[in-house]
């Protein structure tokens, strides 16, 4: 239904330009919407200013707006199959996605990414009123969500729709810095297709080390969205005299911050599952049964990405289904 999907690509056009112009604030394609709903899985309120100035710039809004950007681009590409002039909007998302994938490396020139190379995750970071950038090292699923930013496109869509494929070519020749960011742009994969990705193949194994370790985010009934092992050392700093900090509590808050419940501190969110599995179901699409991964991680068991996508969905199906006493967990 080509008219139905125009007309949610215009509504959608609309909101992506408000948050390119309401929740950016350097101009430097790092996001800030701390109202994204994951309102208390860092330190502090992240709706709310941020404690002792500054601003807050995080991992998970940035990647959405990447993940919004191909997904406009990929909706562009489907209009522009009956109505060419698309072709020219799918251009423009395909560039704002490198742009704000340069953004995630280099924070908009001044050298510090969002991604620590380190821990092998990605952390918000506080732009402090000095010009200090500190990252915030929160084991949480806002390190998870680059994951989402992922499209393939296959040789048959470029060959389709030259006014694309030309704007890419002439983008990709100009700006060769940012082409070499994104994930095996220039190398084909499985039936000459291309991937669009924020993360390469190491940085993806590394989120995937943390996402399919039961002592961090891989539970009994799926992908949790805090770490386990913040149970046991909670993450805390200081910032101007007053501590912070964040536990992992998958049930009832310890305070009466946010209602009095954990909220995001633990708990299973079968969306962000879903986005999961259909992430690594595209990375599938591209690396093919070659690309293999441990799940869960320290079992000695290798498969490929589509194997541990099931392996999600089996877990988080788990929260609907009888256990042994007959009770359903997501009910318990």
């Amino acid at each position: 239904d080509h008219d139905f999907l125009a007309a949610a690509f215009s509504r959608l056009l609309l909101n992506f330009t408000w948050w390119v112009n309401r929740k950016d604030a350097y101009g430097r394609n790092i996001f800030e919407g701390g109202f994204l709903g994951l309102d208390n899985v860092g330190v502090f309120d992240r709706s709310q200013p941020l404690p002792g100035g500054g601003r807050l710039q995080q991992a998970d809004g940035t990647s959405w707006m990447a993940m919004f950007a191909l997904t406009m681009m990929r909706i562009a590409i489907e209009l522009a199959h009956e109505r060419p002039f698309y072709q020219d909007m799918a251009a423009k998302f395909f560039e704002h996605f490198l742009q704000i994938a340069e953004a995630m490396t280099k924070m908009g020139g001044k050298g510090v990414g969002l991604w620590n190379e380190d821990d092998g995750f990605y952390y918000d970071m506080m732009h402090l009123p000095d010009g200090r950038i500190e990252p915030i090292k929160v084991l949480s699923v806002v390190g998870l969500i680059p994951l989402f930013a992922v499209e393939t496109i296959e040789p048959e869509v470029l060959a389709r729709l030259p006014v694309f494929r030309e704007r890419m070519e002439w983008f990709l020749r100009e700006r060769p810095e940012m082409a070499a960011l994104v994930s095996r742009w220039d190398e084909p994969g499985r039936g000459e297709r291309r991937l669009l990705s924020l993360l390469r193949g190491h940085r993806m194994k590394c989120l995937l080390r943390k996402a399919l370790d039961e002592r961090h985010f891989l539970s009994p009934f799926g992908v949790r969205s805090l770490s386990r092992s913040l149970a046991e050392t909670p993450y805390s700093l200081w910032i101007d005299g007053k501590p912070y900090s964040v536990r992992y509590e998958p049930a009832e808050s310890q305070t009466g911050l946010f209602g009095g419940n954990s909220n995001w501190r633990g708990p299973i969110w079968t969306p962000m599952n879903f986005l999961l599995v259909e992430s690594l179901q595209k990375f599938h699409h591209y690396y093919g049964d070659d690309f293999k991964i441990e799940c869960p991680v320290g079992s000695g068991r290798k498969g490929t990405l589509l194997d541990a996508a099931d392996e999600i969905v089996r877990r988080n199906a788990r929260l609907f289904l009888r256990d042994e006493t007959g009770a359903r967990p997501s009910l318990a």
